[in-house]
């Protein structure tokens, strides 16, 4: 197996390994902050965003294995035809043809596995953090949340790191508001200055005319 498809078999086991944790039934509570956590962290965001352009690199993969086992497949039936019509078959071109129609089988099923599991990764979490939701407004109903902090960060909660991606954005568009004020303010600022200096000039000109 060569090194990328060593990497796509890694982040397959990763991927089966974070689905079964999502599984994991923990305490309401403790699921909440870890789901928050997760909103928040801009490591998390970070990390989704790469693991998008490895998805990309790995849907390349999976086309191209998907070519290699109809070329394969191609391949296979000419020798098929190409033997009907003698006594002998060579044996080791046959065996060639079905090793490489096996690598290539086998790495289609790896590279669509691991980006099928991705979907269901993300289907699971949206499905998750609808449900916490929908027992956070009953547990509210009922009077007995008690921590409306997590209340409130789970209900603006969405895919990770999304909060995060919202709050750095927020962050930004204040700082440059606060940079248009400082703008403005100069500008203000400048425009008075000119103001007093035109009427200083003005009265200049109408005492000189006085004279």
């Amino acid at each position: 197996m060569t090194l990328y498809y060593t990497l796509v078999f890694i982040l397959l086991m990763f991927e089966m390994g974070l689905f079964m944790l999502l599984l994991v039934p923990l305490p309401f509570n403790v699921k909440r902050r870890i789901f928050t956590f997760i909103s928040e962290n801009p490591l998390v965001a970070k990390m989704e965003y790469w693991m998008k352009i490895t998805f990309f690199f790995i849907l390349i993969l999976f086309v191209d294995s998907v070519n290699r086992v109809y070329r394969v497949q191609q391949e296979l039936m000419a020798a098929s035809d190409q033997s009907k019509g003698t006594t002998t078959i060579i044996g080791s071109e046959r065996l060639e043809v079905q090793a490489r129609k096996f690598y290539s089988q086998r790495n289609m099923y790896l590279c669509g596995f691991t980006l099928f599991l991705s979907l269901i990764l993300n289907r699971t979490y949206v499905m998750i953090i609808q449900v916490m939701r929908l027992e956070d407004r009953l547990k509210t109903y009922e009077g007995t949340n008690k921590d409306t902090k997590q209340s409130e960060k789970l209900a603006v909660a969405g895919k990770p790191g999304e909060l995060a991606a919202l709050k750095k954005e927020l962050a930004r568009k204040e700082e440059d508001l606060q940079t248009l004020k400082k703008q403005s303010e100069q500008l203000h600022k400048s425009y008075d200055e000119l103001s007093d200096k035109y009427a200083a000039v003005q009265k200049d000109k109408e005492a000189r005319k006085d004279k």
